[in-house]
């Protein structure tokens, strides 16, 4: 009977601990506007300023609200910049818990600039995409497909393609990088990308909690039995290793979040078809703010070495 009483007190010690995972990890459901809610910490707040200057610069240019239906019925919502329907389309995807106009302020600006037209996302789960599970990029993966497609049937086969996304979302184009993708889809650009999502899962649980193996089986659980995903199903560095799509990484080498040892992982995966650009000292999702020329030039000289292929 004791063993009994024990063996349930285990069971109920895991859900309860499960539950309190899937919470603080997964779940999304009441979503505030967090455009202005910007990083902050020794690493960040010297770039303050700057942040939000891009951001509330992003906010003056004009676009038209789309949706699409995800895979699985979500709808998901994006904010399209229209240039020239001929001309490249740079479809983006924004990190954990954040939104496309927040974290792609600078991105979208570079991709204008560039002459492309833009589709700024708001992944699943966040902004006004939606969704209340946020997978890591497991099935987030699968709307990067269907933003592709969408662009195909309407805009048509020819027209060239780039995916970008940063943090949560470069993982999450990388995880993409395997899948049936548009033959027009002429690179990927993922800055501070993370290995897998048990991987920054585990990171991020050992600098909180300095438990990352004990923490280990409750994460599997608590995805699978709450979020309803397998959250090993997929990886950037297993993806990378199939991709047929050229791929520029772009990480800080002073990334306390995200290590640059993730992306050096990722791209020994695939070195054929993987560039690693590392922007000396800066911190994660701040490699634009920090060295704005060599950001530049790094997309600039990707997108021209892909683009006629």
């Amino acid at each position: 009977m004791i063993v009994l009483y024990i063996a349930l007190g285990l069971c109920v010690f895991s859900l309860a601990f499960s539950i309190a995972y899937y919470f603080t990890a997964f779940y999304n459901g009441k979503r505030f506007d967090v455009t202005h809610n910007v990083l902050t910490g020794p690493d960040y707040d010297p770039y303050h300023d700057e942040m939000v200057s891009l951001i509330d610069a992003a906010l003056t240019i004009p676009y038209e609200e789309i949706y699409i239906t995800s895979y699985d019925g979500k709808r998901l919502f994006g904010r399209l910049y229209l240039r020239d329907p001929s001309a490249p389309f740079f479809i983006q995807f924004n990190g954990y818990r954040g939104n496309g106009i927040r974290d792609f302020s600078g991105g979208l600006q570079l991709a204008l600039q560039k002459g492309g037209n833009v589709i700024l996302t708001d992944q699943r789960s966040h902004g006004r995409s939606e969704g209340t599970t946020i997978t890591f990029g497991i099935r987030e993966r699968k709307d990067v497909l269907s933003w592709a497609n969408y662009v195909c049937e309407t805009y048509g086969n020819d027209v060239p393609i780039y995916l970008e996304g940063i943090s949560m979302g470069a993982a999450t184009v990388l995880m993409a990088s395997d899948l049936p993708l548009p033959e027009n889809v002429k690179g990927i650009m993922a800055d501070c990308p993370y290995s897998s999502p048990i991987d920054i899962i585990r990171k991020v649980s050992k600098d909180l909690l300095k438990l990352s193996y004990i923490t280990y089986p409750f994460i599997i659980l608590s995805a699978f039995i709450f979020g309803r995903f397998n959250i090993l199903s997929s990886s950037s560095v297993d993806a990378v290793k199939h991709t047929k799509v050229p791929i520029l990484i772009i990480h800080g080498t002073g990334d306390n979040f995200v290590p640059i040892e993730m992306s050096r992982k990722i791209r020994d995966a695939n070195p054929d078809m993987v560039t690693l650009k590392e922007i000396e000292g800066a911190p994660h999702g701040l490699s634009y703010l920090k060295d704005r020329a060599q950001y530049k030039q790094s997309l600039d000289s990707f997108i021209d070495k892909t683009l006629d292929k």
